[in-house]
Order: structure tokens, then sequence, then C-alpha cells
């Protein structure tokens, strides 16, 4: 694949007008008048029908799930070849949304992508029916909580969260930093380690799901922050949170046993980074666009500023990022329709190559404008504030260059031996 076909270009067509009508016009408000973007996304589901695609799909996966269950003979599910226009059709509105207002994507990410990603793979099909659906079409805002005010980067080793059992209930307690979605999120997944006693950094990671008002839970009003101000950031404060085993994600501490509830963690982050690709490509992409109406228009040491080699220089990278970017996006979906699953090493490498491309880029837009692109009348000034983020949330830049060069050191020690 190395374009977008002419099904797709009608489809990018359609959500760019869609985001030019609803969303533009309000973007001041999104970015400084603590407008909620969720009526916004919910008005985008069901234009383009994507509410009843998440249900059909709902309800496939749920009837093949309790046919399995009776002990019916169901064919075996593989990754087999996919449509691509399945997969496009998810990335595009992910783009596009990031050429205007970026922290729209990450609220909608976590809630029908992280949160309901969690209950879908982890779940049992009663948790599922209970919780997941609602938040696939957006009818309800979810939140992962995960990050600690003392874990960060060190997710695990830190984690001070903890689930006590007491009789047939467990017993919460704990304090999650940067939650996506946090003050307004209808259900929570709430990840901590089981206490049984034993020093914390043996004990086993779990999952459960909350609800927004149970007791002892409370969730802050949103944090100021540098950037993606679309997408409201949270705390939450559990003070002896009492819940029954029906909401400990797949019924049974069984399923976290060893290093299973690590991993399922794992697999969430590998998803999200992936997806930081499409949202780097919407960056780029607007931010280019922009500069070069701006370096055609304006006009200095009687010239227009394009007309400089300086300029050119800039223009030049971020036409290299631009396609790098979308390159990415390609082989994603080409990998995705082959039924290729992406490693967790290209996973990080695609994270950290986007997140640093749209920084650059966005920088060197600002740059670009001079005077003008410090101001907030200007989208790349918004747009620069929104990239930074990209570089730390899902695995800080950092992080990412350990994942990538551990895989490959293992990998080679493998082939040596």
């Amino acid at each position: 694949m190395y374009q977008w076909s002419e099904e797709q270009e009608m489809v990018r067509t359609m959500v760019r007008d869609f985001i030019d009508k609803e969303v533009r016009p309000v973007r001041e408000d999104l970015e400084f008048g603590d407008l909620p973007p969720y009526d916004l996304l919910r008005k985008m589901f069901a234009t383009f029908g994507m509410s009843d695609m998440q249900r059909e799909s709902f309800r496939k996966t749920i009837e093949r799930e309790k046919a399995i269950a009776a002990g019916e003979e169901v064919a075996e599910k593989t990754r087999g070849p996919r449509d691509p226009n399945s997969i496009a059709f998810t990335m595009i509105p992910i783009i596009e949304l990031c050429r205007v207002c970026p922290g729209m994507v990450t609220a909608m990410g976590v809630s029908m992508g992280l949160t309901a990603a969690s209950i879908m793979s982890k779940g049992t099909i009663e948790q599922k029916e209970r919780w997941a659906l609602d938040l696939l079409t957006m009818d309800k805002v979810g939140a992962w909580a995960i990050t600690e005010p003392n874990s960060g980067s060190d997710a695990f080793g830190s984690m001070a969260s903890t689930a006590r059992r007491d009789g047939d209930e467990y017993v919460l307690n704990g304090q999650k930093t940067f939650i996506t979605n946090g003050p307004h999120a209808d259900t929570i997944v709430f990840i901590c380690k089981l206490d049984e006693g034993n020093p914390p950094a043996e004990r086993t990671v779990v999952q459960f799901v909350l609800d927004a008002g149970m007791p002892g839970l409370e969730q802050t009003k949103p944090l100021r922050k540098m950037g993606i101000h679309s997408s409201p950031t949270g705390q939450l404060f559990l003070d002896d949170v009492r819940v029954g085993a029906d909401r400990l994600l797949g019924g049974s501490e069984e399923a976290y046993k060893g290093s299973a509830g690590k991993e399922a963690s794992k697999a969430t982050f590998s998803m999200e980074r992936t997806g930081v690709a499409a949202m780097a490509l919407g960056i780029v992409d607007r931010c280019l666009e922009l500069c070069l109406a701006y370096a055609n228009d304006r006009v200095l040491f009687g010239q227009p500023i394009g007309q400089f080699q300086l300029i050119q220089l800039k223009i030049a990278k971020m036409e290299v990022a631009r396609l790098n970017l979308q390159n990415m996006v390609f082989r994603h979906i080409e990998m995705g329709a082959a039924g290729e699953p992406v490693t967790y090493a290209e996973a990080s490498a695609t994270k950290l190559y986007a997140a640093q491309a749209a920084a650059e880029v966005a920088n060197e837009a600002v740059q670009l404008f001079g005077g003008n692109g410090y101001m907030a009348e200007y989208e790349v000034e918004q747009l620069a504030r929104d990239a930074k983020v990209l570089q730390i949330y899902a695995g800080t830049d950092e992080i990412q260059v350990v994942a990538v060069a551990k895989a490959l050191l293992r990998d080679a020690a493998s082939a040596a031996n």
C-alpha cells in the first residue's frame, strides 16, 4: 500500500468535512473553555455509523464466546487476512482529528481503546456485556488507571495501589494520577497489586472494573496541563473501596498468576503505541500545510520567506517526516490486513520515531512562523504544545529506547546460539 484508495480518500474527505463543520468552530472552547469532547465524539460516531458497527462486531464476538462456553463446535478463530478498509477506516478519524484537536483522539482512544480493550481481552462474557459495549460505542466514558505519583515509567515495580481480600470481597486503596478521562469516567479499569502479605515486588498485578460514584472513590476536577486540553486528565483516590469478585477482570485471581497481569497491561501498551503514528501523521500533515501557506504569503526582505533556503530546509524535513509517518501507518494497515501482529519492540520503535518527528516538526513550524507562531491565535502554537505529550505518555522516549534495544539484543543473542 503506497497511497489511500479512492474509497478511503472519500471517507477521509467526509471525516475532514465533519471536523471542519463541528470541531473547528469550538476549538477555542475545547482549548480554553473546559468543553469536554465526549458529545462531539458521540456525534461523529452517530454520523458515520461507527456505533452501529461496534454493536454488530460486539454481538458476533459475544455470540461466538457463548457458543464456545456451551460446548458447541465453533471454527477456530485465527489471525487471518482482514479487510484493509476496516483498519484504514479506524485510522483516518485519528489522523484527521489530530490535524485540529489531538486531545480528542487521546480521550477517545483511552475510552474505547484501552479501557474497552482491557475488558474485552481479560473479562468474562458477563463482564463484557456489563461494561464493554457502552465503552465501544462511546455511550459511556472509560478510564484506564495505571500511573501513580511515584511510579511513572516504573509502572509495575513502584506500584503502591493494593487490593486486599476480605471475605468474599476486596478492599481497594491507592492513588492514580495523569488519568485520561479521569474526571468524567463512568467506567474505570483500576490496575493494582494483590496484597497477600508478601513483599510488594512479588505481588500479583490485577485489574478491577469500577463505576463512578462508588463509596470511597474520588475523581478530581481536570488538571491544568501544557497541551491536549481537549482531553480531560485527572487523579483518582481510592479509600477502602469495597468490591465483589464480579469486578475482578476474568473473575478469578488465577488469570493473573505469574506474569499474566503484567503481560495483559503490556499488550494494551502495544496497541496504544502503534496508534501514535497516526496521531503524529495528523499533526505533521497540518503543520506542513500551514507552513506552506505561510511561507508563500509572508514577505520579508522583498520576497516570500519560502524563497529562503533555510525555510526550504525546514519544509523539506517536514515532508520527509510526513512521508515516513504515512508509510508507518500504511505498514500498520497492511500488517493488520495480513493478520500479522505488531511486536512489542516494533510498536515501541514506531512510537519513538513518531513522537519525536511530531514534536520536531511542530516546533519548527512555530519557528517558521516566528513571533506569530508563539501566539495562541495561530494553530501551530497549539500543535506544538499537543505534540510534546507524545514523547511522554504510553512510555517516554527513554522507555521506548530500552524496549527496542533489549528486544534486538535478545534476538541477536538467540540467533548466535
